[in-house]
């Protein structure tokens, strides 16, 4: 069963999808209904590997906090734990939500999905 938090997520990806002509936001929201055990869970340390400074990451699943986060990333995540969160904003990082991102990125242009 599907949580009515996620359904309504992906419901305002779908939307902006069509609002914007952006592509990432659907698939965004396909990723999103995907069952949770199918989605995916990533460490820190295995993000660093794939980021760079000032990048904006999206990850369609569950952040962990194990390993370090070396560069200064904008990151939106379906799920993080506490540890992962604290760590991105040491790290100089920020946290947002989906709706600012679609707000700050209505096309998803420089927008990487991670995972």
């Amino acid at each position: 069963m599907t949580n009515q938090v996620v359904l309504e997520m992906a419901k305002e990806l779908r939307g902006a999808s069509k609002k914007n002509n952006a592509p990432i936001w659907l698939k965004l929201s396909k990723l999103a209904l995907k069952p949770s055990r199918a989605r995916r869970v990533i460490n820190l340390g295995q993000l660093d590997k794939f980021v760079n400074d000032n990048d904006i990451v999206v990850v369609p699943g569950k952040v962990l906090g194990t390993g370090n986060i070396t560069h200064k990333i904008t990151l939106c995540s379906f799920s993080i734990s506490d540890s992962g969160a604290k760590k991105v904003t040491q790290s100089g990082g920020k946290m947002v939500e989906f709706a600012q991102l679609i707000k700050d990125h209505p096309t998803g242009k420089g927008v990487k999905i991670i995972g």
